[in-house]
């Protein structure tokens, strides 16, 4: 299925397209990819919601449930951090240019940043998740901070995994919000209440290729660093079986 399929005469209502929410789980996960380069194209709130309705399923802490999610249409609120998103990919995007040079595969990624970040104010859709409640101060700070934001990444890559059933091209990106004041002002969050990052969604430009992976046995390790007990292991379902 190529991203820009629609349903019936070409219609991207909620209606016509709900039945792909019902992707099966491994067919989603083993095809998920970041999609920067999107369409303008409007998208039915009825599916952004729905795509959230599946982030709420997620655990958190404690079932804290402590998320929050604004979702962003306005032309002017995007633009505003697209300016943000600007002045943070100056620095980080030249960074990147330098130290992979001659790297083909980055070089295309930082292209497709480099394209969403010229493009930003065209995407359709853009949602903040957030968190309400501050980290708190712990004789284990680093372990605090991860139990914190622990309680909103399991929902985003929900969110990430809805979209891709649908169709919708998504990525997961944090430099717009890299001053966290202006983001709050900008959308009139409450100091308690604490934007992670954005989920910009649209329906893609282009179609999801196959992903490139390191095997899973060169990251696996068994019960201590350094063992690679299942280097070269191969999964026990075939391509064509699944």
């Amino acid at each position: 299925m190529t991203l820009n399929e629609r349903g019936p005469d070409g219609d991207r209502s909620y209606a016509a397209i709900a039945d792909r929410f019902s992707m099966p789980l491994d067919e989603a996960m083993m095809t998920q990819r970041a999609v920067r380069k999107v369409l303008p194209d409007p998208v039915d709130p009825d599916i952004i919601i729905r795509c959230i309705e599946f982030a709420l399923r997620a655990p958190t802490g404690s079932n804290g449930q402590n998320w929050e999610f604004v979702v962003i249409d306005d032309r002017a609120v995007l633009a505003e951090f697209a300016r943000r998103y600007r002045s943070a990919w100056r620095i980080y995007g030249g960074i990147g240019e330098r130290l992979n040079a001659g790297d083909p595969s980055m070089t295309k990624v930082l292209g497709a940043v480099q394209w969403q970040v010229d493009h930003f104010e065209e995407i359709p859709v853009v949602v903040v998740p957030c968190l309400r409640g501050a980290v708190r101060f712990a004789p284990f700070p680093t372990l605090a901070q991860t139990s914190h934001y622990g309680s909103i990444y399991p929902s985003v890559q929900n969110l990430l995994l809805a979209a891709r059933s649908v169709g919708l091209g998504a990525s997961l990106i944090t430099l717009p919000l890299w001053s966290v004041t202006m983001a709050r002002r900008t959308l009139g969050l409450p100091v308690s209440v604490q934007p992670v990052c954005m989920v910009p969604l649209g329906w893609p430009r282009g179609r999801y290729g196959p992903t490139t992976r390191r095997p899973v046995g060169d990251v696996v390790h068994h019960n201590r660093w350094g063992d690679r007990s299942w280097r070269g292991w191969t999964s026990p379902t075939s391509e064509e079986d699944r």
